[in-house]
């Protein structure tokens, strides 16, 4: 990138990690504070927003660092690189998880609740989290560009400059990250939304002139349904073009990519940790009604504030007058006793 670019590129990423880190903060404290953890869904939600702060946390950080070309150790580079495929990995497999919660939810309504327990739940986020780490950190055991970038000459050294692409094999990028482990789970994942929601209309068009709690409890579904499938469509749309442009680079040998549209495809993915927390706010009643909740906080709080300034304001104003007339009749008086001095004298 030239220097301009470069500074363009870095003051948008920073953007876009303080977006990353307010939204998904806002997000885990309204689904703490609404007590909707004792629900898996919102486990699974919870976890995504943890991801996605730490992407604006921790990887956009590392991902300036890496494409500033920061001098450091080949395998230096190497870990903060997997960073950044582990956290894209754990967006993933919590989406697939609650693609898999959402159509238990619909399948297997009456029993659901004694199915999919907290507890389950929990471990199920251990084992996503514990999948995306090992998929993610499979260069650091051998798929990488070690002897492609002259490694065993400068193993010692701590003045590599550290690249993405330098470091990271295409072949892994491509055929394991892209072809192997996101592609399947996105087509899965779209069966099961689609599976959904031909369910739920299908439930909804039986029920119709029966208990109004059926209808309910479908319609509620169908909603959630729609906005963590519109969840998934912009990890599509975020992510994609990026995956697309790397395997044209990767199998297309004549073919030229810019680098500009890299680093376009690189700021989409970012982004769409810090779109998540905005779907999530006005999308899902229980985060949206939590978010209401702390705007009345902060706004009562500021009107508390506001009332007490002006309260102490105005009593300092009347002690200040109290004083200034008290002053004024001691001096009044004080005048009068010298006048009556001087006219007995």
């Amino acid at each position: 990138m030239a220097s301009s670019a470069s500074w363009e590129y870095i003051l948008l990423d920073v953007l876009i990690a303080v977006a990353c880190c307010l939204g998904n903060v806002l997000v885990i404290w309204a689904v703490w504070t609404c007590g909707a953890l004792r629900q898996p869904t919102f486990c699974f939600i919870a976890s995504l927003a943890v991801a996605d702060f730490l992407v604006g946390s921790v990887a956009i950080p590392l991902a300036v660092l890496v494409e500033n070309h920061m001098k450091t150790s080949f395998h230096g580079c190497l870990f903060m690189c997997c960073v950044l495929l582990m956290l894209q990995m754990t967006s993933v497999v919590l989406l697939l998880a609650i693609a898999i919660d959402r159509c238990l939810r619909v399948r297997i309504p009456l029993t659901y609740k004694s199915t999919v327990t907290k507890k389950r739940s929990w471990i199920l986020v251990a084992l996503c989290w514990f999948t995306a780490v090992v998929w993610g950190f499979i260069p650091m055991f051998g798929w990488h560009n070690y002897n492609a970038v002259d490694g065993p000459a400068n193993e010692n050294t701590t003045s590599f400059e550290c690249s993405f692409l330098t470091v990271i094999s295409t072949s892994y990028l491509v055929n394991f990250i892209f072809f192997s482990s996101l592609l399947p789970p996105l087509a899965i994942m779209t069966g099961l939304y689609c599976y959904i929601f031909l369910t739920t209309r299908r439930q909804l068009r039986a029920n119709i002139g029966a208990a109004a709690e059926s209808s309910t409890y479908y319609q509620k579904e169908l909603r959630l349904a729609a906005s963590l499938a519109l969840v998934l469509v912009l990890f599509a749309v975020c992510w994609l073009p990026l995956f697309l442009m790397h395997s044209v680079r990767y199998y297309g040998h004549n073919i030229e990519v810019p680098s500009v549209a890299i680093d376009i495809g690189v700021l989409l993915s970012h982004a769409n940790s810090a779109v998540n927390p905005i779907v999530y706010a006005f999308r899902i009643p229980k985060i949206k009604e939590a978010c209401k909740k702390l705007w009345r906080r902060v706004c009562h709080e500021r009107e508390q504030q506001s009332d007490q300034n002006n309260t102490q304001n105005n009593t300092d104003r009347n002690t200040n007058s109290i004083t200034e007339n008290t002053g004024t009749k001691n001096n009044k008086i004080k005048d009068s006793g010298i006048e009556r001095c001087e006219s007995r004298e």
